[in-house]
C-alpha cells in the first residue's frame, strides 16, 4: 500500500462515518483535556496520559500504556534531550482493529503543554478551564495540541459506532514531552509503534505540512571584567562584549535565510535565531564581569545538526577573534535542552494527495502544502521511516500564548478529515 494512493470515491461506510462524528462529544473531551495542567515536567503529564488510554479503552482500542525508562533512553546515541527535569514519563498507544497487523494509519497528538505565563493575561480566566464563547474555545493546550487529540477521539468514535470493519487497524499515538525535545514520540517508536502512514494532528491553521525545519536551543557564556560602575572603563563591560555577539547572530541569521525552498518561501524568516534569555550583573553599580544568554536557533532543512551547529559557533568565534577582549577571553557556547532535527515525507509520496482529498472532500476547498519553520515530532516518524504529513485544528500563532484559542468549525472539521483518512486507508 505504501506506494499507492487510493480512491476518493464516496462510499456508503464513509457517508455514515462522517455523520456519526459527535460534535458535543468532541468539546466534551476537550474540556476534559484542558482541565488537566499537564505542563511539562509536572506529574499531570502522566495524568493526561492515562486519561487517554482509559478513552482509547472505551472506544475499543487495544492500549499499550506503559512507564518510560528515561534512564535508559538517555543511553541512546539519539536521544532528543529533555529541557525539564522529568523524572516520569508515560506511553499511551491504542490499536483499533487487528492489533496484530502493522496499522496502516497512525494518528498523532501529543498531551504536553508549555506553562501558562502571567495568569493575569488570560482574558477568560484560569487557562485549565476552557470557555467557549461565539465558536471558539480558549485554553492552555487547546490549540497546541489537544484539540487535535479530541478531534483523533472524535474520528474514532464515529469509525466504531458506524460499524464498519477495518480492513487494517489504525493506531493513535498519544505522547508527552513533545514540547522540550520528543522524548515520548522517540520512545513510542522505540518500543515498536509503527504504521504505512501517520499523520500528526498538529495545527496547521488549514494548511498540509509536510516539512518541518529544526531547532536548537544555544546558551551563551559571555565573560567581562567587573569594576565599581564610576570607572567603568577599566573593566570590561560583558553586556557591551555580548552585544558584538547578537550583532553577529543577526547577520548570521540574514545569510542563513536567503534562498529558502519553495515549501518555506511563504515565511519571512524560515530559520529564526532568536534570543529569549539574558542574564547580566548583580549590583547595579558594578560592570558586569559575566553574561549569560539563551536562545533558539533555527536548523535549515537542508542540514544536519551538526551542520548547523558549525556554522553557528563559526560564527561565535569570528566575532570573538576579531576584539581584543574576547579574542583572550572567548564567548562559551554550549546546547542545552532538546535538538529538533529538520525532518519531510519522502518526495512524491502518496499520502500528502491522500491528506488533501479529505480535506478538499470534507471542507469544499483544497489545502496548500506548505513548510513549517518549527521543530516538531514529525521529524522522529520520517527518521523511523514512517512518512508522516502535519494537518490539524488551530493555527501557531495562537500556541504558547495567553489568548490560546481554536475555532470549534475547524476542530469539527478536522475530526471528519480523520474519519475519512481512516475509511480510505484502513477499510
Amino acid at each position: 500500500m505504501s506506494g499507492e494512493s487510493v480512491s476518493t470515491e464516496p462510499s456508503e461506510l464513509e457517508s455514515a462515518i462522517v455523520a456519526a462524528v459527535d460534535d458535543d462529544a468532541i468539546l466534551s473531551d476537550l474540556r476534559a483535556l484542558v482541565a488537566i495542567p499537564s505542563v511539562d515536567g509536572t506529574t499531570a503529564e502522566a495524568e493526561v496520559q492515562r486519561w487517554c488510554a482509559q478513552r482509547l479503552s472505551e472506544r475499543g482500542c487495544s492500549v499499550d500504556t506503559w512507564d518510560i525508562d528515561l534512564g535508559e533512553l538517555r543511553t541512546d546515541q539519539d536521544f532528543p534531550g529533555m529541557e525539564v527535569d522529568r523524572r516520569t514519563a508515560v506511553g499511551c498507544v491504542g490499536v483499533f482493529g487487528d492489533a496484530t497487523q502493522q496499522p496502516a494509519l497512525a494518528l498523532y497528538g501529543h498531551t504536553d503543554v508549555v506553562p501558562p505565563g502571567d495568569l493575569a493575561a488570560w482574558p477568560h480566566g484560569d487557562p485549565f478551564t476552557l470557555h467557549v464563547d461565539d465558536g471558539i474555545a480558549w485554553g492552555r493546550g487547546a490549540c497546541d495540541m489537544k484539540g487535535g487529540v479530541a478531534a483523533i477521539l472524535g474520528a474514532l468514535d464515529a469509525v466504531r459506532r458506524s460499524g464498519g470493519e477495518l480492513r487494517r487497524p489504525v493506531a493513535v499515538h498519544c505522547v508527552s514531552a513533545e514540547e522540550d525535545g520528543g522524548v515520548g514520540a522517540f520512545a513510542t517508536l522505540r518500543r515498536g509503534h509503527t504504521a504505512d502512514v501517520c499523520v500528526s494532528t498538529e495545527p496547521t491553521d488549514g494548511h498540509i505540512i509536510p516539512a518541518n525545519a529544526g531547532s536548537l536551543t544555544f546558551r551563551l557564556e559571555v565573560p567581562g571584567r567587573a569594576t565599581h560602575g564610576s570607572t567603568r572603563t577599566r573593566g570590561v563591560s560583558a553586556v557591551e562584549k555580548f552585544e558584538l555577539v547578537h550583532r553577529a547572530l543577526r547577520e548570521l541569521e540574514r545569510k542563513r535565510n536567503v534562498g529558502a525552498p519553495e515549501l518555506f518561501a511563504h515565511l519571512d524568516l524560515p530559520w529564526p535565531l532568536s534570543i529569549g534569555i539574558v542574564q547580566a550583573g548583580d549590583w547595579a553599580s558594578t560592570v558586569p564581569d559575566r553574561l549569560v544568554a539563551e536562545g533558539r536557533y533555527g536548523v535549515r532543512a537542508d542540514e544536519s545538526i551538526p551542520e548547523a551547529i558549525t556554522a553557528f559557533e563559526s560564527a561565535v568565534a569570528e566575532t570573538c577573534a576579531a576584539d581584543g577582549w574576547l579574542a583572550d577571553h572567548p564567548v562559551a557556547v554550549s546546547w542545552p535542552g532538546g535538538r529538533f532535527a529538520p525532518g519531510a515525507m519522502p518526495e512524491g509520496h502518496h499520502l500528502l494527495d491522500d491528506v488533501r482529498r479529505a480535506v478538499t472532500d470534507v471542507r469544499a476547498r483544497e489545502p496548500r502544502a506548505l513548510g513549517g519553520p518549527y521543530g516538531s515530532d514529525l521529524r522522529h516518524y520520517s527518521a523511523a521511516g514512517i512518512p508522516t504529513v502535519q494537518y490539524g485544528p488551530g493555527s501557531v500563532r495562537f500556541a504558547h500564548a495567553s489568548d490560546e484559542h481554536i475555532k470549534l468549525v475547524d476542530l469539527f472539521a478536522c475530526a471528519r478529515v480523520y474519519a475519512v483518512l481512516i475509511t480510505r486507508l484502513c477499510t
